[in-house]
């Protein structure tokens, strides 16, 4: 099977995921864009990470096109992506494990006062303050897919009072965990959690999301742990609120503009930590193994996984 692999890589890293696909999928013949197009009819699948808008069209054959990203946004807004083509985005369980980590990390740090520590450290200033239990902070995860189920599932055993959201009702949530779904039980959600973690995926619907109405409705002294997409903030609302003491801090692994240009207000602010888009890198080592099954499901005619919904976007 001919199968494109195409999309924005970084410096080796296309090479890096070709050996990675190859070994997992031997069965294909992994071709970059120029040789896709010299014979187009014979590719019967796309293996992308973001590429550039129009890349796939003219291949008639394609039975699916697989994103080597967890989200899938950028390849909704080209509006040359074949319409019915099926499309899945990348659920790798070591990625998930990451994102797990990282929440548990963001999630102490907020809860023991680690990051004004940190800041306490640059000052040389010896200033222990009160310490809370876990079962006094409600913690909410917004977005209860596959990778805010693995957020939970770490979070659980440490006592936090756990809320999960989704914009429609989920299932297969830890025990324990209240689950709501729906815009009225996000803002009575919101009024009551200490720190919230945003894994929503990114949509007409969900950008914006936080803009100076919601913040507003915030628990004062909350947190705010964004892991899923820069556009879900509205920057300048989340700086005022942070500097009128309405949050009290934020952790920030994704934004509009990435990189971080120089200069930005986030970089210097006392009450944001930055992370470079590294929450949960994908790992070629286990997505290849989910790529291959996908190509073997599509070689063999049995259904395929992690397929979107075009009409949620995610």
């Amino acid at each position: 099977m001919d199968v494109l692999l195409w999309g924005r890589f970084g410096a080796g890293e296309r090479e890096t995921w070709h050996a990675a696909l190859a070994r997992a999928w031997p069965a294909g013949r992994w071709l970059d864009l120029a040789e896709a197009r010299s014979h187009p009819a014979a590719v019967r699948a796309a293996v992308v990470a973001n590429p550039p808008p129009g890349s796939l069209q003219g291949f008639g054959q394609l039975g699916l096109i697989q994103s080597l990203w967890a989200g899938v946004d950028r390849l909704l807004a080209d509006a040359t992506l074949p319409p019915h083509v099926p499309l899945a985005r990348m659920v790798d369980p070591a990625m998930n494990a990451a994102m797990a980590e990282t929440a548990l990390w963001a999630v102490l740090g907020l809860h023991r006062g680690y990051f004004r520590y940190e800041r306490l450290q640059r000052e040389q200033r010896w200033s222990p303050h009160p310490q809370r239990r876990a079962d006094e902070l409600v913690v909410a995860v917004l977005g209860t897919g596959q990778m805010g189920r693995a957020v939970l599932q770490q979070l659980q055993p440490l006592g936090y009072r756990l809320r999960g959201w989704s914009a429609h009702a989920a299932t297969g949530l830890p025990a324990g965990v209240l689950a709501s779904h729906g815009e009225a039980a996000l803002d009575a959600l919101l009024a009551e959690a200490d720190i919230i973690i945003n894994l929503l995926p990114l949509t007409p619907r969900t950008e914006g999301l936080f803009d100076a109405a919601r913040l507003a409705r915030l628990r004062p002294q909350a947190a705010l742990v964004n892991l899923a997409r820069g556009a879900h903030v509205v920057e300048a609302d989340l700086l005022a609120a942070l500097d009128t003491g309405r949050l009290h801090h934020a952790v920030l692994d994704v934004f509009r503009t990435e990189p971080l240009p120089p200069g930005h207000p986030f970089w210097a602010h006392p009450r944001v930590t930055v992370l470079p888009h590294a929450a949960a890198q994908t790992d070629p080592r286990s997505a290849a193994q989910v790529v291959a099954a996908n190509l073997e499901a599509l070689a063999s005619g049995a259904p395929l996984a992690h397929l979107v919904d075009r009409a949620r976007g995610y």
